[in-house]
């Protein structure tokens, strides 16, 4: 059934008329065109689909429209609202920390959760972190490092 459903995506207060058994994930591409987030399993195992609810990594593809009902959703492109790249961006790219690019969004934004919580996370609590998004390209190692280097950055008082 179609309700009204309202919430702040990216720092705007949106509102929809759609089913609020609609996931997430395809209401944010179809409906808002922010095609960052991506559909990968569709079952909430690769994390390519990884938006912020809340500050909380929480994937979309299995997030019903009606769980964000008055709350703040971030993804990936709400973190360079302004065109420039968030201190995260630059360290992936820094670190070439993608390859196809198809799960970068997702770690991202996962990477974003964990700095948010933890700015300065030991080697383990990264790996650890980061465990539940998939790259089949193989790019993890440079994901660890770009992390490092985003928490090295925090440390000298840039944000997030």
């Amino acid at each position: 059934m179609n309700k009204t459903i309202r919430f702040n995506l990216n720092g705007e207060n949106v509102e929809l008329v759609a089913d609020r058994e609609f996931t997430l994930l395809w209401v944010l591409r179809n409906q808002f065109g922010l095609t960052g987030t991506k559909y990968g399993c569709g079952i909430g195992q690769c994390g390519s689909c990884t938006v912020l609810i809340e500050n909380e990594p929480v994937r979309s593809c299995l997030t019903l429209l009606s769980e964000v009902e008055g709350k703040k959703v971030v993804t990936i492109e709400g973190l360079a609202p302004e065109g420039e790249l968030s201190l995260l961006q630059e360290a992936f790219v820094k670190h070439d920390a993608l390859q196809c690019g198809y799960c970068t969004p997702g770690m991202i934004i996962t990477a974003y959760g964990l700095l948010d919580k933890n700015p300065d996370p030991t080697y383990d609590e990264i790996i650890e972190g980061m465990d539940e998004n998939l790259c089949r390209c193989g790019s993890h190692v440079r994901v660890v490092r770009a992390i490092q280097t985003a928490s090295e950055e925090l440390k000298k008082g840039k944000k997030l």
